[in-house]
């Protein structure tokens, strides 16, 4: 196992092990089926364990299993404050001290303010009185590190990665959402300041695996390397030294050690120019199916009415290239829940957007597509109906 830095040069396994996906049976988590993944993830290095309070059993699990092996000093967990829930400072405390109940310990290593779409949400949580929270549980050993998961675009990104000394961040990237959420940039503009970046979604959830076109499919077997889907999607994130660590949502055997091979021999850089022409070609088929031709590059942005194009047509692209549900929940989510929604209906029609288009996208015609498409009433009220309980 190789491993990378945090901010305090403590070393962090480049594989993460993601336990949201722990397999379940009946409903609940198969603990005999999660409890071997883990342990032999911790024989194999891995030491970065990343849990949610919002991940239904999970915390409750990965504590089980560390208490039951006596094996907690061994790694690092990371789990998160459901700040969309928090309405008054006393619910801070009473979240975290759930979490090490559950998780059976006195400490998190790694502890993130969970999915800021909006600095906007940083804020609620300054006038509650975080920061003194924050550096008291740091004095007294109970959180080592803090950070933040981010969905939301770049520029939101960089303003809260500007408004705290952050001592990581967690981001969804990937080879095809490079430019999206907070991408390429964001990661760069958090390695500038020396704070370490986790990722998540490095397979958009498996999609770019189990979902690829068959002709993507035969174009990666082909290949001489002799690379799995999955080793291509991670060997390019850990191509780039910005990226400390990797979180995969584990649950075989098979899985854990294919990884763990992986990131015991990959190097930064070491992608040659025909590997980067393979990602582009596979990016190149999985966008025949989608119905914007747009890369992300944001030339259209700053909307002066506050649409967020790009992110509305990944959005919408994704509605075809994965599925209906899966686009819209990630417009409903990312989109939907910041301070000031972003959505199509903000557009106005005054076209500026369009004159700084490289690809030439009728844009305003588009927006009203993906409207249409990504909002049908019944994510219209759920989004309306979350906003009043988690917009503050």
């Amino acid at each position: 196992m190789q491993y990378r830095n945090d901010k305090k040069g403590n070393p962090i396994s480049l594989i993460g092990y993601g336990c949201m996906r722990f397999t379940k049976k009946g409903g609940a988590i198969d603990f005999e089926k999660a409890e071997k993944e883990v342990l032999r993830g911790i024989e194999l290095g891995i030491n970065y364990y990343d849990t949610a309070y919002a991940y239904g059993g999970s915390e409750e699990c990965l504590g089980k299993i560390l208490a039951n092996n006596n094996c907690r000093d061994k790694v690092n967990i990371a789990t998160k404050l459901p700040q969309y829930l928090v309405k008054n400072a006393g619910q801070i405390d009473k979240f975290f001290n759930e979490e090490l109940r559950r998780l059976q310990t006195d400490y998190i290593d790694y502890y993130l303010m969970h999915m800021f779409t909006d600095v906007k949400n940083w804020d609620n949580l300054k006038e509650l009185g975080i920061l003194d929270w924050i550096e008291n549980k740091k004095k007294s050993g109970a959180i080592k590190n803090i950070g933040f998961s981010y969905h939301g675009d770049t520029d939101m990104f960089i303003k809260i990665l500007d408004s705290y000394d952050w001592d990581f961040c967690q981001i969804q990237y990937n080879y095809v959402d490079e430019h999206t959420q907070a991408g390429r940039r964001g990661l760069e503009a958090a390695a500038a300041k020396g704070i370490p970046v986790v990722i998540m979604e490095p397979l958009r959830g498996g999609k770019l695996v189990n979902l690829l076109p068959d002709s993507a499919k035969k174009l990666i077997k082909n290949n001489a390397h002799g690379w799995s889907s999955a080793e291509w999607g991670l060997r390019w994130l850990w191509n780039q030294p910005e990226v400390t660590c990797v979180l995969s949502g584990m649950n075989s055997l098979e899985m854990v050690e294919e990884n763990a091979r992986i990131a015991s021999d990959v190097k930064a850089g070491e992608l040659t120019e025909d590997d980067f022409k393979v990602y582009e070609e596979i990016k190149r088929i999985i966008g025949e199916k989608e119905k914007v031709g747009c890369t992300g590059c944001a030339y259209c942005m700053p909307c002066s009415h506050g649409v967020d194009i790009p992110a509305t047509f990944l959005c919408y692209n994704k509605m075809y290239s994965e599925s209906k549900s899966e686009g819209r929940f990630e417009y409903a989510r990312n989109i939907g829940m910041r301070e000031k929604p972003g959505f199509a209906t903000l557009c106005v029609g005054c076209g500026l957007c369009e004159k700084h288009c490289p690809q030439h996208i009728p844009i305003r015609e588009k927006l009203k597509e993906a409207n249409k498409a990504l909002r049908p009433l019944p994510y219209r009220v759920a989004t309306s109906f979350l906003r009043k309980f988690t917009i503050h």
